[in-house]
């Protein structure tokens, strides 16, 4: 019984946020024929009006918005960058506060590129490591071995969601000290629009932090199964 609940509350954990965060981006990705542009119209009129030199916009895969320093390039994805939308607008706005950030060299966007390689390369390493533990069983028979192997797997994988984390501070100053400021002064969107904006920009700052939450919890998942 107490397995069955934490086992819920786990799988509670893992989907709760990522399920805000899908959730807010469609409630307000409706479009609104009113809206004088799309979100890719946007982005490269702020790209020019703040003249980031260098920086281009681009289309990219459904669900992959990102600004892309060795381009450098903010990439939207076509529901985004032809979208007229708040959902639009506001996910548009974010990735060009990215290009800000690299544009200024601010502190806070070496986050990304400090981290972000190591977190994946972490997160693979476990993720192979935990493939081939199945091989190891069936070959060598040897338990110590194949829990130390899922055990480095997982601290590998937990390394690599913290390494997510520690990204947030640049997520959320590119959400509410890069874009809201621009959106708050009434140019792009109404007054009335800006608590939903607000509420796309949180979700926008929160992707990696829930991805990297259900990743660590996941994680917890596999301990409790190891201890049975």
């Amino acid at each position: 019984m107490l397995y069955a609940i934490l086992t819920l509350a786990l799988v509670v954990a893992i989907y709760a946020p990522q399920y805000w965060v899908r959730h807010t981006m469609r409630k307000y990705s409706k479009e609104i024929s009113q809206m004088p542009g799309t979100g890719g119209e946007l982005a490269q009129h702020l790209v020019d009006r703040l003249e980031l030199e260098g920086v281009t916009v681009e289309t990219t895969d459904e669900g992959r918005d990102h600004f892309d320093p060795s381009a450098p390039a903010v990439r939207l994805s076509p529901s985004i960058h032809d979208g007229k939308s708040l959902t639009a607008l506001a996910v548009a706005t974010h990735e060009v506060g990215h290009a800000i950030q690299f544009s200024r060299n601010e502190a806070v966007f070496q986050l990304r590129s400090r981290y972000m390689p190591t977190a994946m390369l972490l997160r693979r390493a476990g993720e192979v490591i935990l493939l081939v533990v199945p091989i190891v069983a069936l070959v060598l028979k040897a338990p110590p071995l194949i829990i130390a192997l899922v055990a480095l797997s997982l601290g590998l994988q937990l390394l690599g969601a913290g390494a997510y984390l520690i990204m947030l501070p640049e997520e959320w100053d590119a959400s509410f000290n890069k874009a809201l400021p621009i959106l708050e002064q009434g140019e792009y969107v109404p007054e009335s629009s800006l608590p939903a904006i607000r509420s796309v920009l949180r979700a926008a700052a929160l992707t990696y932090f829930a991805s990297a939450l259900a990743s660590i919890v996941n994680l917890g998942r596999w301990a409790l199964l190891l201890r049975r």
